[in-house]
């Protein structure tokens, strides 16, 4: 066999077996059998070994699972993967349409779709070729999972039809069937393992094993219900499902179009019910705007789309003792009742601890020593005390009441809104202990070996007492305590040391300022650009950012006007870390001075993200789609048609990139 022969064979049998995968896993109309696709994928394999020169990651061998990997990268989402908005009544959704409604002037509908109970997943495709899967991350930076996405027979490597965008993005849900988790349950008894609690679970560790061949046996499946791009080729949700399930992936057909509350009621009641006879976990309903247009006009808030909701299905409740009542002085001080249980299974998991939430929620469960109590899992994941089985009380039983002393320091507790605070922030050690977990956490400085044991240990030698202590540590300090060694000594003062890298956004985060998220974070250091424009703006200043509310502001000025936290940042400034936003995102002219653009097509001299940072770097804005507002559509090789001709019909200058660099030069 000829090398160009044995390139068109491979090209033959790939087709043929991503024809067969399509028909097997996602239309469930198999024509091949399972012998015949078999010998059709060794024979490829044979070949691609004898002529690697054909290698193509999105070859149907690479479903079988590739070699190990070591680590996988963490990536910046192209669009951030932001979480919804959730429901657990249908007054929560007949207020979500009724605020949208007063939002946008023009009349709009909903697409009403299955919320899947798995692990969130963005892939990336480029000239129809999968080139990236991102788990969600924390929304803004994900990790990078491709080898093991390709591994997912229901996730197409190329896509099909004749209209997919030169880049596009389909995000979806990575799952286990019920039928295949019972089956890998199966093969775990019968060899003496565990078993796992949940499908969701097991979904997600499958996805991080970094073994891909144990990935391939696990049989996960990917369900598409989103698409995102910049020309897509449909302008509603419901078109962008069916058109996904064109391109070749998996949408269940349980999806509909809705015109008001009435419809999407109807939709709840009817998956109420058939839910569970549905194949994967599903825990409830999504509820989106139909319209791109009217989505991109009702945009975001710093956490959720305010165009979509989740209404969540009633959650499963179990009967169980209580055991008693501990309370638990968080990171901002706040203490929480937590009910020790008689271990009870609900939705999976042995929940052997359940929250109270505050006082006043203890005073309406009337909670008394040995009660039986209803627990279920708040959004399926937090266990919670949900009521008292009054009738199984024994007499005499004594009511448990609220503390009025921190159960740590002693100090008297302040409260706030429905919540008891410990002020005591400098010395109190659940505190401190806790905001120095949160400091060394992934999202903030991401500090490697310094776990809660190990946290708890340096606390214990005394050798910390803040976040900021740690920059003082060497390894002398660390290299005989108990668990360590010379090796994890270096390599904790290595990473201590490497922290001094990481950007504003996640020192700012780090700090722990009260209800400051990652997402938060990065808006306020791109607004403010360093500490000192933070701390010195006023509660209106902070507010008047879009995405940030009175809480927020709140929150950041009671932590600037305290002395302590002052000195700590000081104390962390003088060690090294980062207080101002990085140079390359600073404006350096205001050439451009406010003037909008919208971006369309590809460019010889920048990609799309350098060029919208060129044009922000010069005072000049980025704007999503053309309209009246618009000052320039910056055309490239092949522009979208529909921004064209509308920059065309509102009269709308259209520039080349050659005009745009003669504008900043």
């Amino acid at each position: 066999m000829t090398k160009e022969e044995a390139k068109k064979k491979i090209e033959t049998l790939r087709k043929e077996l991503r024809e067969a995968n399509y028909k097997y896993y996602v239309l469930a109309q198999p024509d091949m059998s399972d012998y015949e696709f078999d010998k059709k994928l060794e024979e490829l394999q044979k070949l691609e070994q004898t002529y690697p020169e054909f290698y193509d990651p999105n070859s149907p061998t690479q479903r079988v699972g590739g070699e190990p990997t070591t680590e996988f990268k963490t990536v910046r989402h192209k669009y951030p993967m932001l979480s919804l908005e959730k429901s657990y009544n249908i007054q929560d959704l007949k207020d979500w349409i009724k605020r949208i409604s007063k939002m946008v002037a023009e009349n709009f509908s909903f697409c009403v779709e299955l919320k899947y109970d798995g692990v969130s997943l963005s892939n990336q495709y480029l000239d129809k070729k999968l080139v990236q899967s991102l788990t969600r991350g924390d929304g803004i930076y994900g990790d990078d999972v491709t080898t093991n996405a390709r591994t997912i027979r229901t996730l197409p490597m190329i896509l099909r039809g004749n209209d997919v965008p030169r880049e596009v993005f389909a995000r979806g849900e990575v799952m286990i069937s019920k039928k295949n988790f019972e089956r890998i349950n199966i093969e775990q008894r019968k060899t003496g393992l565990p078993t796992y609690m949940n499908a969701r679970n097991l979904a997600s560790g499958t996805l991080k094993l970094l073994d891909p061949k144990i990935v391939a046996k696990r049989n996960l499946d990917f369900i598409a219900y989103f698409m995102l791009g910049e020309e897509l080729p449909v302008d509603n949700q419901y078109d962008a499902l069916k058109k996904l399930e064109e391109w070749g992936f998996f949408v269940p057909h349980d999806y509909k179009k809705a015109k008001n509350l009435d419809e999407v009621m109807d939709f709840i009641l009817d998956w109420g019910v058939k839910r569970f006879d549905f194949p994967y976990d599903t825990d409830g309903i999504v509820v989106k705007v139909n319209e791109f247009e009217v989505q991109k006009k009702l945009g975001y808030t710093a956490k959720s789309p305010r165009w979509a909701m989740a209404y969540k299905f009633p959650a499963e409740q179990k009967l169980t003792k209580l055991l008693g009542v501990d309370f638990q002085v968080g990171r901002t001080g706040k203490v929480t009742p937590v009910a020790n249980l008689a271990p009870v299974k609900l939705a999976g998991t042995i929940v052997k601890r359940a929250t109270l939430h505050n006082e006043d929620n203890m005073k309406k469960l009337d909670l008394h020593e040995g009660d039986y109590v209803y627990v279920e899992k708040a959004g399926e994941v937090i266990p919670q005390v949900v009521g008292v089985e009054k009738s199984k009380r024994q007499p005499g039983a004594k009511p448990i009441n609220f503390i009025d002393h921190c159960p740590v320091c002693n100090t008297p507790l302040v409260k706030q809104g429905a919540d008891y605070f410990c002020v005591n922030t400098t010395t109190c050690e659940p505190q401190i202990k806790a905001q120095i977990e949160h400091f060394v956490s992934r999202k903030a400085m991401d500090i490697d070996g310094l776990g809660p044991e190990t946290i708890e240990l340096l606390f214990k030698e005394g050798l910390i007492h803040n976040v900021a202590d740690l920059y003082q540590l060497k390894t002398d300090d660390l290299k005989d305590l108990e668990r360590l060694g010379q090796k994890s000594a270096k390599n904790i003062i290595s990473s201590i040391e490497k922290s001094k890298n990481q950007p504003f956004d996640r020192v700012l985060f780090g700090l722990g300022i009260r209800h400051v998220g990652a997402t938060a974070a990065k808006i306020l250091a791109h607004h403010f650009k360093n500490i000192d424009n933070l701390m010195q703006a006023s509660k209106e200043d902070i507010m008047a950012i879009n995405g940030i509310g009175p809480k927020i502001a709140e929150s950041i000025q009671n932590y600037f006007s305290n002395p302590q936290n002052q000195k700590l940042i000081q104390k962390l400034r003088q060690a090294g870390l980062n207080f101002e936003e990085n140079q390359e995102h600073k404006v350096i002219d205001q050439k451009l001075d406010g003037k909008r653009f919208v971006i369309s097509g590809s460019f010889a001299h920048f990609s799309r993200d350098g060029l919208k940072e060129s044009i922000e770097k010069h005072g000049g804005k980025v704007m999503s789609s053309v309209s009246k507002n618009t000052d320039y559509l910056l055309a490239g090789e092949k522009p979208g048609p529909s921004k064209v001709n509308k920059a065309q019909s509102l009269e709308i200058p259209i520039i080349s990139e050659d005009d745009y660099l003669k504008m900043i030069s």
